[in-house]
């Protein structure tokens, strides 16, 4: 699996030029993000008498330059954030998105992802359009190996390994979980390949295709959406292994460019 980040949040140029956005970050001294001032805009703009192009300009330093009166760290900004967060008025973080690229997921987490509708968008690697044989560009199908999916013998498959000459008679060996299941990976991939020789269209040899195959897809997110996602989803909630990993992996890259939403993602 591979989540990497497209893109997110950035203010527009000509709004950062006239609020002297970069200038004041340094003039304060606070390694504030684009998507903080997206915030504290939009949440301010349900309480404050100054207009949205306003808010930065005319109540940034006071959000920015203070340290939080609440005790917890930070400026008034995250003291802000905290509160709204804490008092269930979180349509706020919608103003706040994030794209990625996903890659080699199974089909299978793509049906639970895809469960996830309010706030996302999906853009998905099509098996009617790209060809999954042997011989087309693809390769043929990749797909996701769990780890539960070991070394253990599997009653009732039993594999050709030699001869007993003294005997008389073969050996046969049981075969494991991961043999198993490569073996009915390798029979899927043949039925494909041979259905479309057949002249069958790809929409419809795709229907063997298991649900283990690997498929790539664009997703973007609003920051309510991926902590609701996170909070249903990650390791210890009962969510299935692949789903908890691109959770995870979905946070790392929403903090390595937003270190203050950490603390969001921790709490849910």
């Amino acid at each position: 699996m591979s989540v990497k980040l497209l893109a997110h949040t950035k203010l527009a140029e000509q709004f950062a030029i006239d609020n002297e956005w970069y200038a004041c970050v340094d003039n304060f001294g606070y390694d504030a993000t684009d998507s903080q001032a997206v915030a504290l805009t939009a949440i301010r703009t349900c309480y404050s008498p100054n207009k949205p192009s306003e808010i930065f300009e005319k109540e940034g330093g006071k959000y920015f330059r203070q340290d939080a009166s609440d005790g917890e760290g930070g400026t008034e900004a995250d003291r802000l954030f905290r509160h709204i967060t804490r008092s269930g008025h979180t349509s706020t973080l919608e103003h706040i998105s994030y794209t990625f690229a996903i890659e080699g997921v199974s089909r299978a987490l793509l049906a639970q992802l895809t469960r996830h509708r309010v706030g996302f968008s999906f853009s998905v690697q099509s098996q009617r359009y790209v060809r999954m044989g042997s011989g087309d560009k693809s390769g043929g199908f990749d797909y996701v190996v769990p780890e539960t999916v070991g070394d253990s013998p599997v009653e009732g498959y039993t594999r050709l390994r030699g001869f007993d000459e003294e005997k008389g008679v073969p050996i046969m060996t049981p075969l494991s979980a991961r043999e198993v299941y490569g073996e009915f990976m390798e029979e899927a991939q043949k039925a494909y390949d041979r259905l479309r020789r057949a002249g069958v269209p790809a929409e419809d040899a795709r229907m063997v295709l298991p649900n283990a195959a690997a498929t790539n897809l664009t997703m973007t997110a609003n920051l309510r959406a991926l902590l609701d996602f996170y909070g249903k989803r990650r390791k210890g909630r009962g969510a299935q292994w692949e789903v908890a990993e691109l959770a995870e992996k979905l946070r790392e890259a929403v903090v390595a460019v937003d270190p203050w939403v950490d603390a969001y993602f921790a709490s849910t």
